[in-house]
């Protein structure tokens, strides 16, 4: 049948990744070697871990389900993988003589995605992979001989002071060769305690130090091909190559499984505010399709590209169509293992929020640990929840405000591309049903990190009844215990009142008796 027009441009083309191993990573390797079958080949940058060399870490990451397609279609493809030791947080990213030649030789397209993903890392880490090891990158870009495009992925949030987020540069809070020289002669103690007054208008270190790099690479323009991808909360695929794929509970994934597990019962949230999501193989569709528009048109723009891979615009849905659909969704699919009956709820009010943490967070946990510990059990629900709270924390920042993306760029981007490439890289987020795309989202998870076959469903649904009549009762002798103990108090007060004013009575009769 012939490429289409994307197809066409990476085939014979060499492409450098970097964070691979990453959730983004992954589906950007699967939807390059898929849908580009003509590319020559794919660097990628990965350090030997737990004692593993790259080679075996390429062999694990083919094998996830994510691969099937290419394993049973075009197992030839895998080939194309070259893995190269290294690491953005060293000098000269820990390449040696003959990977980094191999790269200033081959490479035409430089896809950039390592990052500390954590948005509470300390700040040395953050900036050490954020900032340093952008920097780092594109040193070594600057010496390619025939680069076409470097694509950097940063977040549409790095600008989160502004209300309405264009896409365009804007100025950095400081100069990151500032910043990473602060943090190589600061200790960390001195560090830690300056880091609030420095992020500052930021919630936390991530959307900084991300904001920060997109100074370094925009700093590249026009000397180099360089464009910016701000795609916002990265969610499992909608479709491709597998509904529901994901690798991590970050973000509202997580909120759905530790609701829909019985854990989380309250959460910060105002549920009229617009719920930034993008399923993550659109976002890697956007970003393939961004690295062949800068490639051959770049030399045509005034300022550096900027896109919003975001569906504000397209397909606005709020945090509480979100979250009230992945209940139901959680009721209809439930969960093996579960804690408690899934019946939390999101609040506004922060001091409610707070009682109804305290009371439905943190009371069980100390139940359950104490239980466990007469029976000579682990202990675990106290740090489980430890880590919930400090992950609603920072969560919280991002459901309890609203922003204003703008997408144009992106929109026409899609607009610019043949009906061929449309279908094979679909941006078309006008497409996406939220209540089937959550859904997705509950069952990919289901299966893809807390391997819970669907075929446990029907078993699932009889422990949830269960779990509902146990809450019920639980329910109804407390709200009993609680008007015991009012009428009581109420009788026991009104004994003491009576006793003071007879005690009033005879003050009197005891002053004159003295």
């Amino acid at each position: 049948m012939g490429r289409s027009e994307i197809q066409e441009f990476y085939a014979g083309k060499s492409v450098l990744v970097t964070g691979a191993s990453g959730f983004m990573g992954k589906v950007l390797l699967e939807k390059l070697l898929r849908s580009c079958g003509d590319i020559a080949s794919i660097y990628i940058l990965l350090r030997p871990k737990r004692g593993k060399p790259i080679e075996s870490r390429v062999d694990e990451l083919t094998k996830l389900p994510l691969f099937n397609k290419i394993r049973e279609e075009h197992p030839e493809r895998l080939k194309k993988i070259v893995p190269l030791k290294g690491d953005v947080i060293m000098d000269n990213l820990g390449l040696d003589e003959k990977s980094e030649d191999a790269i200033i030789n081959n490479v035409n397209i430089v896809f950039h995605g390592a990052a500390v993903l954590r948005l509470d890392a300390p700040l040395k880490d953050s900036v050490c992979m954020n900032v340093e090891g952008t920097l780092r990158i594109l040193k070594l870009c600057r010496n390619i001989k025939n680069l076409q495009a470097f694509v950097h992925l940063s977040t549409a949030f790095c600008h989160c002071d502004h209300e309405i987020l264009e896409e365009r540069m804007y100025p950095p809070p400081a100069q990151p060769l500032d910043v990473i020289s602060l943090t190589h002669w600061m200790d960390d103690e001195c560090l830690k305690m300056i880091t609030p007054k420095l992020l500052e208008p930021h919630p936390n270190t991530y959307t900084y130090t991300k904001r920060l790099a997109e100074k370094l690479v925009a700093d590249e323009f026009p000397k180099m091909p360089v464009a910016i991808a701000r795609p916002s909360i990265v969610c499992p695929a909608v479709s491709d190559p597998l509904p529901g794929w994901v690798d991590n509970l970050n973000g509202p994934v997580g909120v759905l499984i530790g609701a829909g597990k019985g854990v989380i019962r309250t959460m910060l949230c105002d549920g009229r505010y617009h719920a930034e999501i993008i399923p993550v193989d659109m976002a890697i569709n956007g970003i393939i399709a961004v690295g062949w528009k800068t490639a051959t048109t770049v030399h045509k723009e005034k300022e550096i590209p900027v896109y919003n891979l975001t569906q504000h615009n397209a397909k606005p849905i709020t945090w509480g169509q979100v979250l009230e659909n992945g209940k139901k969704i959680a009721y209809e699919n439930p969960f093996e293992m579960m804690l408690w009956y899934p019946d939390g709820n999101i609040r506004t009010n922060k001091f409610i929020h707070n009682l109804c943490l305290f009371f439905f967070h943190w009371l069980p946990a100390y139940f359950i640990d104490f239980m466990m510990l007469i029976f000579g059990q682990k202990r675990f629900m106290l740090r489980i929840q430890g880590k919930i709270s400090d992950g609603l924390k920072v969560l919280q920042y991002f459901t309890t405000r609203e922003w204003r993306f703008l997408n144009d760029k992106v929109i026409a981007l899609r607009h610019s591309m043949s009906q061929v490439d449309q279908d094979l890289f679909f941006l078309n987020f006008e497409d996406i049903e939220p209540v089937s795309y959550v859904k997705t989202c509950i069952l990919g998870a289901r299966v893809y990190i807390l391997k819970e076959p669907l075929s446990s469903i029907p078993r699932c649904r009889r422990n949830l009844k269960i779990m509902w009549l146990a809450d019920r009762t639980c329910k109804v002798l407390f709200f009993a215990m609680l008007a015991w103990l009012v009428f009581t108090s109420t009788d026991t007060i009104g004994y003491w009142l009576d006793s003071a004013k007879s005690g009033v009575k005879l003050l009197p009769i005891i002053g004159n008796f003295a």
